[in-house]
């Protein structure tokens, strides 16, 4: 049996704030862009969730759910600082670490002679008096249900206060803990499949356990047997130490919206530099061109195209990039938003110039 440790940093831009300004602490405050340039909220105080509100929340609603609530602009590299600390804290104590995001990890605990449930309360300690930071954590067999744990363990803190939790499930109990829990709270279980199960009468996970897996196949394919799997708490991916981004890819959200080509044509060539340094700083290229507009009428699209080799210019990738906009361009429509993006990704021996564009399709 494994035991595997997830671990969450509980509002962790918000945190980071809290400690370049005391004065923040207990307020409803919301990190993220101004209601004016149509930001959104990145994070927010517990204060501010327990008014209703969430992070991708535009913050100009957040700002209508509280008047009063405060709006700090957000600064990455900060963060960015504090979680590589947290990393470098948790590898002291096994090198299987496993960093999905800024603030989560999973840790591979089944070599280390302690109990898991002590481990996370020296881990919690440790964070709390040398970094300042809160963290709440799941304990299972395996890291789908270690990452519910957390999950379920924060939902029951009291709210409006950092949730600091420690959720553990014993091994040969996964099943049962799942069970009474929402079907959404299964990883994989989005919107439209929680629709499609509801249809069914499945509205827990338990009920989803029960549901003979050959039915969940014929209808959701290699999906719904994963499903299955899960449902019954069962997860055999291992911890995964070491990874290549799938894609790198930047986007811009217009403070008003654009209807100027060539304002539009030079964000693109500023997008695609930006994902260019990007790639270049993890030694990587792809081969697949993206594109992504927005409309006014939030209709989105998305267009690409593929290479024969890999790439990573700046130029290479822009003048794809302009290729594709050229497709979808409307002169009377206006756009919100639009993104450049890189995937199929390598790191290649020889990559594509702009020089060979002539020839590719």
């Amino acid at each position: 049996m494994r035991t595997i440790l997830h671990l969450d940093l509980d509002a962790f831009y918000c945190t980071v704030e809290e400690q370049r300004d005391p004065s923040l602490r207990g307020k409803p405050f919301a990190v993220g862009g101004r209601p004016e340039a149509r930001g959104v909220v990145a994070s927010c105080s517990y204060a501010a969730r327990a008014l209703g509100i969430h992070s991708a929340m535009p913050m100009a609603r957040a700002l209508g759910l509280c008047p009063r609530l405060i709006v700090v602009p957000p600064r990455f590299a900060a963060y960015r600082a504090a979680s590589a600390q947290v990393m470098t804290l948790l590898h002291t104590i096994t090198p299987l670490v496993e960093q999905i995001s800024i603030d989560e990890a999973f840790l591979d605990l089944s070599a280390v002679a302690i109990a898991g449930d002590v481990v996370a309360r020296q881990i919690q300690t440790t964070i709390r008096t040398e970094l300042g930071l809160a963290c709440s954590v799941g304990i299972a067999s395996n890291k789908l249900v270690a990452k519910i744990a957390t999950d379920v363990g924060k939902a029951a803190a009291r709210a409006g206060t950092l949730p600091n939790a420690i959720c553990v499930v014993p091994a040969g109990e996964e099943a049962a803990f799942l069970a009474p829990l929402a079907a959404r709270a299964l990883w994989g279980v989005g919107p439209r499949t929680a629709e499609r199960l509801a249809e069914l009468g499945i509205a827990t996970i338990g009920e989803l356990a029960a549901w003979p897996a050959e039915d969940l196949r014929a209808r959701f394919g290699q999906h719904g047997a994963a499903l299955a799997q899960h449902a019954r708490g069962v997860d055999e991916r291992p911890i995964v130490t070491v990874h290549i981004s799938k894609s790198v890819s930047k986007e811009t959200t217009f403070a008003r919206d654009v209807r100027d080509r060539t304002t539009l044509e030079q964000t693109i060539a500023e997008l695609a530099d930006g994902v260019a340094r990007g790639l270049n700083a993890e030694g990587l290229a792809g081969t697949t061109i993206k594109l992504k507009v927005r409309w006014t009428t939030w209709e989105t699209l998305t267009r690409q195209a593929t290479l024969a080799h890999p790439t990573a210019d700046a130029a290479t990738i822009a003048a794809l990039a302009l290729r594709l906009f050229a497709t979808v361009w409307q002169a009377e429509a206006a756009l919100r938003l639009i993104g450049v993006g890189v995937g199929n990704l390598s790191q290649p021996s020889s990559q594509a110039s702009i020089w060979e564009l002539n020839n590719e399709e």
